[in-house]
């Protein structure tokens, strides 16, 4: 039974920050950086990190499929919001799968990505079920620094397991060269890079064609054979340079997304592969690599079954759901580059009570409300008693989940006193398809937008707040609007 992608999926978040406005900040003091003020970057919201974006991705590759089938959930990331809690089990939650599964984060490496994929691909090849793997990344990089123009935040997921796959694996290898681009120690919060020219020269030249010969011998699999080559390096003609050692087409080489995204850390290999897929045929020959003390490369072949994956947003619409930022200053403050003063009101102590987090977690992570089994009346949150006045049943409620369900705008505020990161604060009323309804905050509103009672809206899984003195955050289901904006801003 062949082995490999079942499906995939993607998250890009939809601010795009205009690299021109970074290097007209900074370019008094660092004037190399006006070489890279091209394109747009893609920058999380301030209630985005790791967890949420991959929880959007792992929605995205579900989409349309049965999540009881799951045998584990891993994800990968340099950029985790939780050094000691499991960051893939709040990631499972969010997802609301059963609780019998494996949960394992990946960690420690740029190719955390691809090596996280290896180890559940063989993995998945002797489990009971299916197996998610997710990669996210929201690396801090500092002001005026050449990885603040070309990094950008996202996320990725793929399926894993046997049977009618969309991709069968073909094969792996791994060099694992201590070789040292760039590190980030312990207690710091940036990376400190090298030399480009020396990483290019001795790293990428070197350490990558070694594990790509080594996987063509392996699978006897030649360099013609590959359709794309993905190669997840922000550096330019790096990637081209490879493939002609290699022997690879010129054209095998995929788009590293630079212009209109950057790259996404350890997540971006798997996100490049994610939109491989999206323009795959039958037939094509995918080799994924990506470079981190060593470097992964790993070959794919597109089935038929591709042709059948129901529709997705995936990379290539979340890229077309975009919003121009050209406010450097909002960027410098969700991402704590910038002391800037909250006011008194936004110096309420939000410790959380871990025990009350814990009872009510099936309602904040899972967002599972109730439907009453008298009468069939949905409400969220879930309570003793139905809501339905013609019913008024008690302890009738079974668990209904809530987090796909479309609602509609029934009411909403725009709140410049509540003290936000984002001014205003946006909340309202969302009346939920089938019934139930819930006062939810919005997220992602453009501040030009005309809300409208009516306007259809979907639930994304955010961060609800964050308890920077205990170095805590606290998630909940926030609202936005479905219709896309990808006609914002230019």
């Amino acid at each position: 039974m062949n082995s490999g992608i079942l499906a995939f999926g993607g998250y890009i978040p939809q601010s795009r920050l205009q690299r021109a406005e970074i290097a007209k900040a900074h370019t008094w003091f660092n004037p190399g950086l006006k070489g890279l003020a091209v394109g747009e970057r893609a920058i999380a919201n301030w209630d985005e990190d790791s967890v949420t974006m991959a929880v959007e991705a792992g929605r995205d590759c579900l989409t349309d499929r049965t999540r009881d089938d799951l045998s584990a959930v891993y994800m990968a990331s340099t950029n985790f919001p939780f050094l000691d809690r499991q960051n893939a089990g709040i990631v499972a939650d969010a997802l609301n799968l059963k609780s019998g599964l494996l949960t394992l984060d990946l960690a420690s490496s740029m190719r955390a990505g691809t090596s996280g994929l290896s180890v559940a691909l063989q993995a998945a090849a002797g489990s009971d079920g299916p197996i998610l793997f997710t990669a996210a990344d929201k690396r801090r990089t500092k002001a005026a620094s050449p990885l603040e123009m070309t990094s950008g935040d996202g996320a990725a997921a793929l399926l894993v397991g046997t049977g009618d796959v969309v991709a069968t694996f073909i094969g792996s290898h791994t060099e694992a060269v201590d070789f040292v681009d760039h590190f980030r120690g312990e207690d710091e919060a940036y990376d400190y890079a090298w030399e480009e020219r020396w990483v290019r020269d001795e790293g990428y030249m070197k350490i990558v064609p070694a594990a790509v010969n080594a996987l063509f011998q392996k699978t006897g699999v030649k360099p013609e054979d590959v359709t794309t080559f993905c190669f997840p390096a922000a550096a330019r003609r790096v990637a081209g340079g490879i493939a002609k050692s290699l022997g690879l087409a010129e054209s095998s080489v995929a788009d590293n997304l630079q212009a209109n995204c950057g790259e996404i850390g350890t997540a971006h290999a798997i996100v490049m592969l994610v939109q491989a897929l999206e323009q795959a045929s039958p037939g094509d020959r995918i080799l994924v690599t990506s470079f981190g003390q060593g470097c992964d490369a790993l070959l794919f072949e597109v089935t038929e079954a591709i042709k059948s994956l129901p529709p997705r947003r995936g990379v290539t619409g979340h890229l077309a759901r975009r919003r121009a930022e050209t406010n450097y200053n909002r960027y410098l403050s969700h991402n704590d580059l910038i002391i800037m003063e909250q006011g008194i009101r936004g110096e309420v102590d939000k410790q959380t009570g871990l025990t009350t987090l814990y009872r009510n977690k099936d309602m904040a992570q899972r967002m599972l409300g109730g439907s009453c089994s008298e009468c069939g009346t949905l409400q969220f949150p879930k309570t003793n008693i139905c809501v339905n006045p013609n019913c008024g049943a008690v302890g009738t409620q079974e668990d209904h989940p809530f987090a796909e369900k479309i609602g509609k705008l029934n009411s909403y505020t725009a709140d410049k006193l509540t003290y936000s990161p984002d001014p205003p604060a946006y909340y309202g009323m969302v009346q939920f398809e089938d019934g139930g309804r819930l006062m939810s905050d919005f997220t992602d509103i453009d501040p030009e937008a005309e809300l409208a009672v009516g306007m259809e809206m979907r639930m994304m899984f955010r961060v609800k707040d964050y308890d920077k003195k205990r170095g805590f955050r606290r998630y909940f289901w926030k609202a936005t609007l479905l219709a896309d904006n990808s006609t914002t801003g230019e």
